[in-house]
């Protein structure tokens, strides 16, 4: 079986990135590694390990030409393709194109449908569904334009979040304000910065599970991951922020520790397993999904996001998981494909 591993990376712009000096003088202790990151390297990785599975698998990077896919697949006709395309033209919310093109084209491929892939992209539209039927989530305003008072009836602190973007792009450290002066700044910035909408919720005070699934028609939840909070620092509020996410030269990367699986009671457990897979059907997602929720202080569940199609490297949080429920790295890749070629009538 051919498997066409297809991302979207601009040489320039890892260029620039990974050009930053890897050692610089750290003003607190790391805890992980500081090391430069590839993302192509992973991806060619990624091939490798499917090839050692048994499939014919190569990788195609579209550097934002969707001719180089047409191209591509005019030679190689591919049974598969593991699709790792998240952003188009730097638009985070094209992300679902890609997907659409495939369906309309009849080639199986990996991970959650168009529809999936937008509704998820949009926080506003996603806690409306979510909510309507019954999934508990955060108290939130949707402010769309400038005012001079931002009424509401949330209570402090809250976090500011722009609507359509994803993998905590625009939510870095600054993201929870605590008082009025600091939320008109801060939704102010994101209103002019990113252009689109804000979403504002209260913030829940409490652990942050993750909790992934994999499968198709019968999914199967993993088990859980915690991040840990216990030594983030005082100035710094318990989030994954974009910091704690991708740069390794910032204290948060350091300070938010996953734990897995995470020590969490039956109860707690069997619920979050439950408002996962709920989730996870209600939003159409398939193959594999990460859905991230607050534990608060009185035990009670909040979904933060539903990631169809989440990070699959090594080290990420739904390999995590999945290595914690017996299932290897290449098994877990393995599994992935063949969901799609099932459905796709290749095997």
């Amino acid at each position: 079986m051919k498997v066409a591993v297809i991302y979207n990376e601009d040489y320039a712009d890892l260029e620039s990135e990974y050009s930053t000096e890897l050692h610089k003088k750290l003003d607190f202790e790391p805890y992980f590694e500081i090391q430069e990151s590839d993302p192509i390297k992973e991806y060619a990785e990624l091939a490798e390990d499917l090839k050692k599975e048994g499939f014919d698998a190569y990788i195609l990077n579209l550097r934002d030409n969707i001719d180089i896919f047409f191209r591509d697949y005019e030679k190689n006709k591919p049974d598969v393709v593991f699709n790792f395309v998240e952003i188009y033209k730097d638009r985070a919310d094209h992300e679902m194109y890609f997907a659409g093109l495939l369906e309309l084209m009849h080639i199986p491929y990996t991970g959650a449908p168009p529809l999936a892939l937008g509704t998820c992209q949009n926080k506003m539209l996603t806690k409306k569904i979510l909510r309507a039927v019954g999934v508990r989530t955060a108290n939130y305003k949707y402010i769309t334009k400038k005012k001079k008072i931002y009424r509401h009836k949330l209570n402090y602190p809250l976090i500011t979040k722009p609507a359509l973007e994803d993998a905590s792009v625009g939510i870095d450290v600054g993201a929870v304000v605590t008082n009025h002066k600091q939320l008109k700044a801060r939704v102010e910035y994101i209103l002019d910065e990113f252009k689109q909408p804000v979403l504002v919720e209260e913030f829940i005070d409490g652990r942050e599970l993750n909790v992934a699934i994999l499968g198709d028609s019968k999914p199967r939840v993993l088990p859980i991951s915690e991040i840990d909070f216990s030594e983030m620092p005082d100035h710094l509020f318990n989030i994954v922020s974009y910091q704690a996410k991708w740069d390794p030269h910032h204290e948060a990367y350091h300070k938010t520790i996953p734990i897995c699986p995470a020590e969490v009671s039956k109860t707690v457990e069997k619920e979050a397993g439950e408002i996962a897979l709920k989730c996870f059907k209600t939003m159409g997602c398939r193959d594999y999904c990460r859905v991230d929720m607050r534990l608060s202080k009185d035990n009670k569940l909040y979904v933060l996001e539903v990631n169809p199609n989440p990070d699959l490297t090594a080290d990420a949080g739904f390999m995590r998981s999945a290595k914690y429920a017996g299932i290897s790295y290449r098994k877990a890749l393995k599994r992935i494909v063949m969901f799609a070629a099932k459905r796709g009538g290749v095997v």
